[in-house]
């Protein structure tokens, strides 16, 4: 097997386990509703909040108080993983021109617009990982991922493949967690 093609192997792990990653998220949010979305299991987590003008942003922009982030909400979370798969910097740091962009209205102010959000935002990033040319997986992302530009192009997707993998889990956990302190 030649390099490109131990690499367009590669590539296709990495798009295996993103969409085995994304359907066992997608699985756990069937008939999620608002009350789980927005449910906070303790005081003071963060969530997704109107901001009065129709729109919804979630908690934490600023930062957590003291460094350390509080509990999140389910909304929180997805809003979270959501951003993080339609970033504009999953394409061009991996070197592929990117096919779209999610518009910024704000952050999902119900469980439904918030699945539908995600499954736009995981198409996007799905759309990314293919069209990456599997002989540059081990180029370093250069200048353009600042900080991280020694950082190969499969190491950037496996990392966004981890937030995809603990948030999720942290979901289903949540989930978990609102039935099983409900009254059956």
């Amino acid at each position: 097997m030649d390099e490109n093609s131990a690499l367009g192997r590669v590539r296709q792990d990495l798009l295996d386990l993103s969409d085995f990653a994304y359907g066992r998220l997608r699985g756990r949010l069937d008939g999620l509703t608002d009350g789980e979305y927005f449910w906070e299991p303790v005081d003071g987590c963060w969530s997704v909040r109107p901001v009065g003008d129709g729109t919804y942003r979630a908690d934490g922009e600023a930062g957590a108080p003291g460094g350390r982030p509080p509990l999140t909400t389910i909304a929180w979370r997805m809003s979270h993983i959501t951003d993080m798969l339609s970033d504009r910097r999953n394409a061009t740091w991996i070197g592929v021109q990117p096919t779209g962009r999610l518009p910024h209205a704000g952050a999902p102010g119900t469980s439904g617009a918030a699945v539908q959000r995600l499954e736009q935002a995981y198409a996007l990033f799905r759309a990314h990982v293919a069209a990456l040319e599997a002989g540059t997986l081990t180029d370093a992302m250069g200048q353009v991922a600042g900080p991280y530009a020694g950082s190969t192009r499969a190491s950037f997707v496996l990392h966004e493949l981890d937030e995809l993998i603990h948030h999720g889990a942290e979901v289903g956990v949540l989930r978990d967690l609102y039935r099983a302190t409900r009254p059956a």
